[in-house]
C-alpha cells in the first residue's frame, strides 16, 4: 500500500498533540454526537454575513441548490441548474501562438514552460476594471503543485534524464493569464500579463533570511524557482502569495554514506524523496552535494501579477515550513497571515505585521518583512495562545543553540517544537469568515495524538476547527476554539451525523465567498479512496461542499473524476462565475488501478476522454444557468 509523505509525522518534539487536547476538551464538556459539534456559544457566529445579506434585500437560505449524490464515475457533476465547463487544462498554451498540447506527452521542456502547468491548486481572480467589467475581465493566477511522471512523460521515469527533469521543473510553479467573458464564454486573452513562473525562474529573498545567508549558499549563486505550490494568499495591495509545501520530495542522493542532519530530518528530507529521481542526473537536487539548495524552499513567495517583469520574492519573515497556504486578513490596519504546516503532527502559524501596512508600503518597505511569526497552542479548556517565534525570548536563546532571528525562521519547525506548540492532524487551508473574523482550519487526517476519550484516535476522516481571536482582533495573542465539523461516514463512526447529501472525508480546501458560504473541498488520499478497510467505501470520489456557518447545514455541490482531488476555488466579484480546480485525475488509486506509460488511462481519462489521450488537471468554469449567484 502506498504511503503519502505528509501522512508520516516528522515531529518528535513530545509536545501534547491536538488529539490529546481534543480528548480532554471533550471529556470536560461532553461530546455532541453529530457532524457539527459547535452547537453553542461563539461557534454560532455566522450572524454578521447573514445580517448583511438581509440588509441588502436578499432572502432565503444561504444554500439554495440541491445536493448532488456521491459518485465514483469519471466525470464532474454539479447541481441541476448549473453548468461546469473545462477551461484551462494542463498543457494548454498561455498564448494563442504557444505550443499545442500533445496527447502522447511528447511536449518538450521548452514547450512546457509556455503552457499551463499541471496539478492545479490554489487560485485567485484579480479583476481588471471597475463595476460590472470587474467580473468580466481579470487575471487568473493558479498554482501547479506537482507532477505525476507516469502521466507527464511519454516513456515514464524508469530512466531519468536532464530533459525529463527540465520538463518536470517547467510544469511546476504558477500560471498567470488574462481572461475575459465574451458572449457567455470565458477565454484567454493574448496579453502582456500572461507568463509562467516555474521551478527555474530567478527569485529574490527578503526579510531576516537574505539571499547571501550562508544557509542559502547553494551551487547556483542565483536562487531560482518555486516548487510544490499548494494553496495561496492574496494581499490587500493586490499581490499573489504562492506557498511552497512538500519541497522535501524533490531532494535525495545516491551517496550511501549520507545521513540527514536533525534539521533535515525534521523537514522530512531523506535520500529518496518522493520518487522523482531528479537528483540522479541534476546536482541541484542532490542533498549530499548541494544541501543548501533545500533551504531555499519552504517559503511563501510573493508575485505581482500586474507587473510582467516582477521578480518573485520569498518572504522569509513568514517562516520556513511546508506552507499549505498564506491567508491574509487585516486588523487595526496591520496584515495578519495564517498558514498551516501540512504534515501529520505539525502546527498552525500566524504572522502579525508590526505597523499598518499602508505606512510600510509608503516608506518602500514590505508589510510581509516586518512583523512577528507566532505558532498556536490549543489548551484543553477551549482557550489558546499564540507563541512568538522571536529570537532571544523564551527558549529561543543563544544558550539553547539559536543564533539569530534568521536561524529561528530557517528552523521554524524546531523553534515551534521548543515553544510547546500543539501538533495537529495535518493543518491544511485556513479561511477567515467575513464579518465575524472567525478563523477556520481544515485538518485532513492524522495519527498524531492519543487518548481514550478522543472520538478520532486515529483520525482517518479529518475535521474543521474554528477559533475566535480575543476581542475579534486577529492581532491578538489569545483565542478560544472549538470543533466546527467532524467529517466521515456514520456507517463507520457513529459520532458523525452526516448523510448521503453531505457525507465527506479529508477536508482540504476552504474558502468563504462574500456572502458567507464556506466552501469545503476534499482530498481523500488515493491510497484510501473506495477502501472499506479504511472507511472510504461509500464516500467515493473527492468533492466540494458548501456550509452555512450559522446553521451548520452542509450540502454537496460538486463531485470530481476518478483519482482527483478538488482544490482551489474563487468567484468573480459578482459571484456569477466560479473557478474550481480539479487536480491529478487519473493518478494511481489502490482500489482501482495505476497508470503506466503504456496505459495512462488506467484510472481516468478526464476531461478529454480521447481514445489515445491521458488525464489532465484542469480549471473548471461553473455558472448558474439563469445567470444567478453561485450557491443560491
Amino acid at each position: 500500500m502506498r504511503t503519502d509523505s505528509d501522512d508520516v509525522s516528522s515531529n518528535r518534539s513530545g509536545n501534547p498533540p491536538f488529539q490529546r487536547v481534543l480528548a480532554e476538551r471533550f471529556s470536560r464538556r461532553g461530546v455532541l454526537r453529530g457532524g457539527t459539534l459547535a452547537a453553542a456559544g461563539f461557534l454560532l457566529g455566522g450572524v454578521a454575513p447573514n445580517l448583511a445579506r438581509a440588509a441588502s434585500g436578499e432572502a432565503g437560505p444561504l444554500l439554495g441548490f440541491s445536493a448532488v449524490p456521491l459518485s465514483a464515475e469519471d466525470t464532474v457533476v454539479v447541481p441541476d441548474g448549473y453548468t461546469a465547463t473545462v477551461f484551462v487544462p494542463w498543457g494548454h498554451p498561455i498564448r494563442s501562438d504557444g505550443p499545442e498540447w500533445k496527447a502522447d506527452a511528447s511536449n518538450t521542456a521548452e514547450e512546457a514552460a509556455r503552457q499551463f502547468g499541471s496539478h492545479h491548486d490554489g487560485m485567485h481572480f484579480f479583476p481588471l476594471g471597475q463595476g460590472p467589467q470587474a467580473s468580466r475581465n481579470g487575471l487568473l493566477v493558479l498554482n501547479h503543485e506537482y507532477v505525476d511522471q507516469a502521466l507527464l512523460l511519454s516513456d515514464g521515469d524508469e530512466e531519468m534524464t536532464q530533459e525529463k527533469v527540465d520538463k518536470g521543473t517547467a510544469t511546476h510553479g504558477v500560471s498567470i493569464v488574462e481572461v475575459e467573458l465574451v458572449d457567455g464564454e470565458w477565454r484567454i486573452v493574448d496579453s502582456d500579463y500572461n507568463r509562467r513562473v516555474t521551478a527555474t525562474t530567478p527569485v529574490e529573498f527578503s526579510g531576516p533570511v537574505t539571499a547571501d545567508h550562508p544557509a542559502l549558499a547553494a551551487l547556483d549563486p542565483q536562487p531560482r524557482g518555486t516548487i510544490n505550490n499548494c494553496s495561496h494568499g492574496v494581499t490587500p495591495w493586490n499581490t499573489y502569495l504562492a506557498c511552497e509545501e512538500n519541497f522535501n520530495n524533490y531532494f535525495g542522493t545516491t551517496d550511501d554514506s549520507w545521513e540527514p542532519t536533525p534539521e533535515q530530518d525534521r523537514y522530512g528530507i531523506d535520500d529518496t524523496g518522493f520518487g522523482y529521481k531528479w537528483f540522479e542526473v541534476d546536482q541541484r537536487f542532490d542533498i549530499a552535494t548541494n544541501s543548501e539548495e533545500a533551504n531555499r524552499f519552504g517559503w511563501v513567495v510573493e508575485i505581482d501579477p500586474f507587473d510582467p517583469d516582477h521578480v518573485p520574492v520569498k518572504r522569509t519573515a513568514l517562516g520556513r515550513v511546508k506552507h499549505e497556504g498564506a491567508i491574509v486578513t487585516e486588523a487595526r490596519g496591520r496584515v495578519v497571515v495564517y498558514t498551516g504546516d501540512d504534515q501529520d503532527g505539525d502546527y498552525i502559524y500566524k504572522f502579525v505585521g508590526s505597523r499598518p501596512w499602508t505606512e510600510l508600503l509608503a516608506t518602500g518597505r514590505s508589510p510581509l518583512d516586518h512583523g512577528t511569526l507566532h505558532v498556536a497552542r490549543f489548551d484543553d479548556d477551549g482557550s489558546g495562545a499564540w507563541l512568538p517565534l522571536t529570537f532571544g525570548e523564551g527558549p529561543l536563546t543563544t544558550e539553547n543553540g539559536w543564533t539569530d532571528q534568521a536561524d529561528v525562521l530557517l528552523r521554524a519547525r524546531m523553534a515551534a517544537d521548543a515553544l510547546g506548540a500543539t501538533p495537529m492532524d495535518r493543518p491544511e487551508w485556513i479561511a477567515v469568515q467575513p464579518g465575524t473574523q472567525d478563523v477556520y482550519c481544515s485538518l485532513t487526517n492524522g495519527k498524531a495524538g492519543e487518548g481514550e476519550a478522543n472520538p478520532r484516535s486515529p483520525n482517518p476522516y479529518g475535521h474543521i476547527i474554528k477559533w475566535r481571536e480575543d476581542g475579534h482582533d486577529n492581532t491578538a495573542t489569545a483565542f478560544t476554539w472549538d470543533i466546527f465539523l467532524l467529517a466521515g461516514d456514520p456507517a463507520h463512526d457513529d459520532a458523525v451525523d452526516l448523510d448521503e447529501d453531505n457525507m465527506f472525508g479529508s477536508p482540504d480546501g476552504l474558502w468563504f465567498d462574500p456572502q458567507g458560504r464556506l466552501w469545503i473541498q476534499t482530498d481523500v488520499s488515493n491510497s484510501a479512496q473506495h477502501d472499506p478497510d479504511r472507511g472510504y467505501d461509500t464516500i467515493a470520489n473527492n468533492a466540494m461542499l458548501a456550509a452555512d456557518p450559522e446553521t451548520g447545514e452542509v450540502r454537496r455541490f460538486l463531485t470530481g473524476p476518478r483519482g482527483a482531488e478538488i482544490s482551489g476555488v474563487v468567484t468573480t466579484p459578482d459571484q456569477t462565475t466560479m473557478f474550481v480546480n480539479v487536480q491529478h485525475p487519473g493518478e494511481a488509486v489502490d482500489m482501482v488501478g495505476e497508470p503506466t506509460p503504456e496505459n495512462p488511462r488506467a484510472v481516468s481519462n478526464w476531461p478529454d476522454h480521447a481514445p489515445d489521450g491521458r488525464p489532465r488537471s484542469a480549471t473548471l468554469v461553473i455558472r448558474k444557468d439563469d445567470g444567478g449567484v453561485i450557491g443560491t
